[in-house]
């Protein structure tokens, strides 16, 4: 399959929002984490679970930036793929990968890989660009493909945070929900609705119904929000 015939093939899928500027993404994401957005990547892939000899996969991978941390603490002997609908998304965190990280184009709904490939599973500051009526499929092909005992991580920003940086939530959430489709109509005018499509603790029932454990929310760096779950052994 030809590199236009796949990017047309996701194209044609209902992915939700696509963000194709890899480099503003960079630029913007360094300015809102004052440049520290590194610091945070290594708290998410730490968070995770990672483990030298690891295979993960990063779900929105964006850039690369968790990907190529992930692959970073996996070690020589780990493999890490980053999976993103967004074409240019994958061509810049291709020509800026690490030797063990690869990185597909794909969505989180309809992943290709067998049953059980991996021992570690990310998704941060992406779910909310699904559209609303994939995420609990996207939910279940990551369960799918995590093995026995398979650590999942979901972060995005926290919507209870309040002052500046709440304001800017705020504002991110209801761009996000309009990209996303959230709510089958709603719109950024609707700032309860778009705060919700941000909040990761809205997938923890359906994690459970799915079949995962150890289910757990905490509050990261940078006001973000992150849930945590195993998949049973």
């Amino acid at each position: 399959m030809t590199q236009n015939k796949q990017v047309s093939d996701i194209e044609d899928r209902s992915v939700g929002g696509l963000i194709t500027w890899p480099r503003g993404y960079q630029l913007l994401t360094g300015v809102y984490f004052l440049g520290r957005a590194g610091g945070l990547v290594r708290h998410f892939a730490a968070t995770a679970g990672i483990r030298p000899g690891d295979h993960a996969i990063d779900l929105g991978c964006g850039p690369g930036r968790l990907a190529n941390e992930l692959a970073r603490q996996a070690g020589p002997q780990g493999r890490v793929v980053g999976v993103d609908p967004s074409a240019p998304m994958i061509e810049y965190a291709r020509a800026h990968a690490a030797a063990n990280c690869a990185f597909e184009l794909g969505a989180a709904q309809s992943l290709p890989y067998p049953d059980a490939s991996f021992d570690v599973a990310t998704c941060t500051f992406a779910m909310h660009h699904i559209a609303e009526a994939d995420r609990i499929t996207a939910l279940a092909s990551i369960f799918r493909v995590l093995r026995p005992g398979g650590r999942l991580l979901l972060a995005d920003t926290h919507p209870a945070t309040s002052g500046v940086r709440g304001l800017a939530i705020r504002a991110m959430a209801g761009l996000a929900a309009h990209r996303g489709g959230h709510g089958g109509g709603h719109t950024h005018d609707e700032p309860d609705d778009a705060l919700a499509a941000v909040d990761v603790r809205r997938y923890r029932g359906p994690l459970a119904d799915i079949g995962f454990t150890a289910i757990e929310f905490r509050t990261g760096p940078f006001a973000t929000g992150i849930v945590t779950a195993v998949k049973p052994d």
